[in-house]
Parts: C-alpha cells; sequence; structure tokens
C-alpha cells in the first residue's frame, strides 16, 4: 500500500499542524576559516549569536589553570563522524591542533558563538 494511506485507500489526516516554535532548525556547520558570526531573533525578542566559521578558540589548560585564546591550526578527528574532519567542520568532540597543541572542544560552536577546549596531555 502507498505510504499515508488506510488498508481501504483512505487517507490519514494529521492532527494539527506545527507551530513555528516545534519546527526543526536549520543546521549550522561552523567550518575553519577566517571569523564569520551571525545573530538570529529568537523567542522573545531576544538575539542568539552563532558562529559560521572561526580561526580561533579559547583553550584552558588543566595543568596551569588559565585560558587562553589561540589560533586554530587544523581540525584532526571529528569522533562523532569522520567526514567532518575532512570537510574541516568543527563540533562538540572535535579534536584541534592549536599553536599550544592538541585541544578537544567541549561546547556547541553552532549554538553558543564561540569555541571552547581543552588542551590533551
Amino acid at each position: 500500500m502507498k505510504t499515508g494511506r488506510k488498508v481501504t485507500g483512505g487517507r490519514y489526516k494529521k492532527a494539527k499542524k506545527k507551530k513555528l516554535y516545534e519546527r526543526v532548525g536549520h543546521t549550522r556547520l561552523v567550518k575553519l576559516g577566517k571569523e564569520k558570526r551571525k545573530f538570529l531573533r529568537v523567542r522573545g525578542g531576544s538575539r542568539k549569536y552563532i558562529l559560521l566559521s572561526t580561526d580561533k578558540a579559547n583553550v584552558y589548560d588543566t595543568s596551569v589553570k588559565k585560558s587562553e585564546v589561540v589560533k586554530i591550526k587544523a581540525v584532526l578527528e571529528t569522533p562523532s563522524n569522520r567526514f567532518l574532519a575532512r570537510k574541516k567542520i568543527i563540533t562538540k568532540g572535535t579534536i584541534i591542533e592549536t599553536e599550544k597543541g592538541k585541544a578537544r572542544i567541549t561546547n556547541r560552536p553552532s549554538q553558543e558563538g564561540s569555541v571552547q577546549a581543552i588542551l590533551l596531555k
């Protein structure tokens, strides 16, 4: 049978349409490159700053207990999807090469507008 049809051939009808706040937003992928930001108007009229591309990260060093803004050299690997690393896309959990060494991203850059990372040993 065709999808969305009953055995008799009748159609199933949706109970209601999706409201604007129920709809799924666009997936924005942060690329490695010159810094580019955008702001969105969100519910209540507030602004949400999102990141489209960046070449800087706020890296926290656990041994010294200090954070520093450093330049990102390369995207090494992405545990969630190995193809994202080839495209130089930055997501949570991505291992990046910085001026200080290897670091793992701890936040969601596409949602928060910045890249936070922890230096790996």
